[in-house]
């Protein structure tokens, strides 16, 4: 493990996600403990640490590829986290759209029922 990438990137995770989701996301035991240090120095460190795209842009191309990939959970963190990147719901919603045509309507509108709980969880926190 790079130390300095793995730093930046719990850094980073912390920033988008909240510090109390990438501290419990730490208290895995010796089964997910290595998958997390991967994503966060891989994931979080090496590619979201990188300069070519704003934490905003690559926010809403997360939004695009874990809506098409059918991953409500991670959808949900994310649309949290893009919340915090600045993304507004007028641009998720946008995102969102675009889902559906070019991905399929059913990939949209559970996008959306997702999106929707995930504001209202965003805002009680």
């Amino acid at each position: 493990m790079d130390q300095q990438t793995y730093d930046r990137g719990r850094e980073i995770r912390a920033a988008v996600l909240g510090e109390a989701y990438v501290a419990q996301a730490a208290t895995g035991d010796d089964f997910s403990t290595p998958f997390q240090d991967l994503v966060t120095e891989y994931c979080w460190g090496a590619v979201w640490g990188r300069d070519g795209l704003s934490r905003k842009t690559r926010s809403m191309l997360n939004l695009a590829m874990i809506a098409v990939l059918n991953r409500p959970n991670e959808l949900r963190t994310h649309v949290k986290g893009a919340l915090t990147n600045g993304v507004t719901r007028e641009e998720i919603r946008e995102v969102f759209m675009q889902v559906a045509i070019y991905a399929g309507v059913p990939a949209a509108v559970d996008s959306f029922r997702i999106a929707r709980e995930a504001f209202a969880e965003y805002e009680s926190s």
